[in-house]
């Protein structure tokens, strides 16, 4: 504006309804808002399936989808409020001076914040369903974070419930019969020379922390000499050849399930650690900090592997209380 122009005194006029300015783009406002909140509504609906089917352990692809239409509802609902229905301008404000008093400045903030709120206000029906579908997609995002959690760490596979030693102990038993997942017993001749078999105490068939890896380093019979470990393992914990070490890595608790038969090591698939089976199961490469621990086992008359006890540590990677 030009400087001769004169100015503008005291505060700007209130909102109104009618004001060109305030008018939304749509040319059916109620219908754009029934639109608006419908889609919210169905985006609410989409969260609350979403922490339905977490709960129930549903597929992944069913939280993937409910998840995608939570996020898809909310997102156009507010989308449709804030391109159809807020005030779309131009807001010119109206002075010939760059330079505004500071009563000016003050009810120019006035009136710019009461035309904001008046509209807000207007779409109470919106910002109540906006208030209530964050809420529920907040909570849709807290629970798995919870949930994901797991059971505490005292919590013990033992049928007979949880245990403070859980974390220092697993379920071998002194006379545990060796099994497969599927329960199979293992026998004395079952693996040939640089075969191995992972194997489970009977009664907890698939269980993580007793999983086991059988290793058959030499074709030995009941009469002749222990197959030699050197230390830390022990020679007298094999049996006719064979040697036994907790499958999860001591690293982050991967399965150590690769077994190199050349140069008798066993590696983990995470993160690349190599443990030496014959020296107790060291580590010689990797992140591991500690061996894998070694499981005594023995046969029996009718040739039935056992246990012939529990590991002597905590199997698995290092945990707070582990001295």
């Amino acid at each position: 504006m030009s400087d001769n122009n004169p100015r503008l005194e005291g505060p700007l006029p209130p909102a109104a309804l009618d004001d060109p300015h305030l008018q939304p783009a749509t040319k059916n406002p109620d219908r754009m808002q029934a639109l608006a909140a419908l889609a919210i509504v169905i985006g609410m609906a989409g969260f609350i399936g979403f922490i339905w089917v977490y709960w129930i352990n549903a597929s992944t692809q069913w939280e993937a989808a409910m998840l995608t239409v939570g996020m898809a509802g909310l997102g156009i609902g507010t989308i449709a409020w804030g391109k159809y229905l807020m005030p779309q301008g131009p807001f010119v404000e109206e002075r010939h001076d760059f330079h505004s008093t500071d009563d000016e400045r003050t009810a120019f903030n006035a009136a710019i914040t009461g035309r904001g709120g008046l509209e807000v206000k207007r779409r109470g029906l919106l910002l109540s369903l906006f208030a209530v579908g964050g809420g529920i997609m907040t909570l849709a995002l807290v629970v798995p974070g919870i949930g994901s959690l797991g059971p505490k760490p005292a919590k013990s596979e033992d049928p007979h419930g949880s245990t403070d030693e859980s974390l220092f102990t697993t379920n071998w038993r002194k006379g545990s019969k060796l099994v497969t997942v599927d329960g199979r017993q293992v026998q004395v001749d079952d693996l040939n020379l640089g075969g191995v078999l992972t194997v489970f105490p009977q009664g907890y068939e698939g269980s993580s922390p007793d999983q086991v890896i059988l290793i058959r380093l030499a074709m030995l019979g009941p009469g002749d000499p222990p197959y030699p470990i050197a230390p830390p393992g022990h020679t007298e914990w094999g049996v006719q050849g064979y040697v036994a070490y907790s499958k999860l890595c001591t690293h982050l608790g991967c399965p150590v399930g690769l077994y190199q038969e050349q140069t008798q090591q066993l590696v983990c698939p995470c993160h690349q650690s190599i443990f030496n089976v014959n020296s107790g199961a060291v580590p010689e490469f990797g992140p591991a900090p500690r061996p894998l621990p070694q499981l005594p086992i023995t046969v029996d008359a009718t040739g039935q592997m056992r246990a012939n006890g529990n590991f002597d540590q905590a199997v698995g990677p290092g945990f707070w209380e582990r001295p």
